[in-house]
């Protein structure tokens, strides 16, 4: 898998996450909008894409979990919740932070997962044929 289809999936990872996030919360203050996604997505997009320019500077592929998935999921998780505290002039209550980071893991990691799953089986049927 590329890079930028990582990237890609990363991206729609966290889109995921913002829309699960709006739709859990759905309120006056928090509708379910267009804007009211994007509001809730951009920071963890910037921290998407500081995660992959540290994963770059650190000369990994970023593609599988050990191979620096984790880094960038860390720095999204961090960057997106340091803005949102910024923006919100407030420290995360601690269960924003754990749900927060719970699933942006499971939907960043998970893709990687389930990728290294599929790589490795059609590994194995190469090997069969």
């Amino acid at each position: 898998m590329s890079r930028v289809n990582a990237v890609v999936l990363d991206l729609i990872a966290i889109t995921v996450f913002a829309v699960l996030a709006r739709i859990a919360h759905q309120s006056e203050d928090m509708p379910l909008t267009f804007l009211g996604i994007l509001s809730t997505l951009w920071p963890f997009v910037i921290g998407v894409v500081l995660g992959w320019i540290v994963v770059s500077a650190a000369g990994r592929s970023g593609v599988r979990v050990r191979s620096g998935g984790w880094l960038v999921w860390l720095v999204t998780v961090i960057v997106g919740l340091a803005i949102w505290g910024i923006r919100n002039t407030s420290f995360p209550h601690w269960s924003f932070i754990t749900v927060a980071s719970i699933m942006s893991a499971l939907l960043m990691l998970g893709w990687r997962g389930i990728h290294a799953l599929v790589v490795k089986r059609g590994r194995s049927r190469a090997r069969v044929a």
